[in-house]
């Protein structure tokens, strides 16, 4: 299995700029690639770019600016360009599938964070040796960089990353790992119901509040927001030293939340993969769920729209953002699998409407957002758990009928 590793790196002040530098010049190499794809599909009758294509000039590219493009490694502006094909990828299936396209975009200095090295020894070498929790890693260009390795990486590892987030600068590692020994068996099952006004609740009755960290650091995010408005649109080599402290503090505090909203999915998580050995959870198309309601026109008055709740459902789309399910989600699966538990998603189709006890399915049960009142039988109960116990008898139906 592949484990990836996330270490903070201490450059010093040269190699900060040499690698300031390093996302510039693939940032420069992205954007170049894109335009060359773009001019050849509208000027040169339709023709198509390819990656071979692509990468087949990097030599001479690296001949003609040696100084900008031929200092890095050949292996990571390979993988940029492989970055590149993918967004198109992506694209065309888009297309294809009927969604919104959103055709690959040009880069800024700003957006572009990540450079990829797709072997470790090509290029850049990881230091697998610590001293008092301080290694090094070494990038082409760049130098030996000390890392702050806070635990061990178990395996071989695969591929290197520089990542930068505001000031800070990380290195990610992908490492291929045998699968290690399961956790032993608890006899348990679960199902889980993921909601708002509680972050999760389970078929035993159990809640995990909803921590709303983005709600907790609004109003510090909206004042920051408001006093980097008042900057005027000038040249990035133009801003002053108070708009730039200015953007680091707005950086500052979405990176805040975003850390807290990943701790709180990793301990969620993991709670839930030690207790027990089975985990049911509802089949979220979460990007459907955050779509925007559309205007209704007023047939009356042309020009005009009747009301269409679109203030509520902006409201509801923060907070199911806000809650972060998809990140949840996917480091339950992580956290399951290497753990030998067995994670399944099911329809989530009338899982808070059919009442547990004798089945009646109706609107009418779900009385209020958190009470579950049965029209047939007269059963109540908190609207969530219900939602988690069907959630899990369909987990347990689907499991037996899936083949052996």
């Amino acid at each position: 299995m592949i484990r990836s590793y996330k270490f903070l790196m201490r450059p010093t002040v040269g190699q900060t700029q040499a690698l300031g530098e390093m996302l510039r010049d693939h940032c420069s190499l992205y954007n170049g690639a894109l335009q060359e794809r773009r001019d050849a599909y509208r000027h040169v009758s339709k023709t198509s770019v390819k990656y071979g294509m692509q990468s087949a000039q990097l030599k001479e590219i690296r001949a003609f600016d040696p100084e900008r493009q031929g200092r890095w490694s050949f292996s990571s502006q390979q993988a940029t360009l492989r970055r590149l094909d993918k967004a198109f990828a992506a694209f065309f299936r888009r297309v294809k599938s009927g969604d919104t396209p959103g055709y690959p975009r040009f880069r800024g200095v700003n957006w572009f964070d990540t450079v990829e090295f797709p072997k470790d020894g090509d290029g850049c070498r990881w230091d697998s040796t610590t001293h008092d929790l301080v290694t090094r890693v070494r990038l082409q260009g760049v130098g030996h960089v000390k890392v702050h390795q806070h635990r061990a990486v178990v395996g071989r590892v695969k591929t290197v990353s520089v990542k930068r987030e505001g000031r800070k600068w990380f290195v990610v590692l992908t490492a291929e790992q045998e699968q290690p020994e399961p956790l032993p068996a608890t006899g348990s099952a679960v199902g889980i119901d993921l909601g708002i006004a509680n972050f999760l609740a389970d078929s035993g009755g159990g809640f995990v509040p909803n921590p709303r960290h983005g709600r907790s650091n609004a109003a510090r995010l909206e004042a920051a927001l408001q006093a980097l408005a008042k900057f005027p649109r000038v040249r990035r080599d133009q801003r002053s030293a108070n708009h730039r402290r200015t953007v680091e503090k707005v950086a500052k505090l979405r990176g805040k939340v975003g850390r807290q909203r990943l701790d709180h999915a990793h301990k969620t998580a993991l709670a839930l993969v030690r207790e027990h050995d089975f985990i049911a959870h509802e089949n979220l198309t979460i990007r459907n769920m955050l779509k925007t309601v559309a205007p209704k026109p007023d047939p009356d008055k042309p020009g005009t729209f009747l009301p269409n709740g679109a203030a509520v459902k902006t409201g509801l789309n923060r907070s199911i953002s806000d809650a972060g399910w998809g990140v949840f989600l996917t480091i339950l699966h992580a956290k399951a699998e290497s753990a030998g538990r067995e994670v399944i998603a099911v329809n989530p189709r009338n899982t808070s409407r059919r009442c547990p006890q004798c089945g009646h399915t109706s609107a009418d049960n779900r009385t209020t957002q958190a009470k579950f009142h049965c029209a047939g039988c007269g059963h109540t109960a908190h609207a969530d758990t219900v939602g988690a116990i069907n959630v899990l008898r369909a987990g347990l139906v689907r499991r037996e009928a899936q083949p052996a």
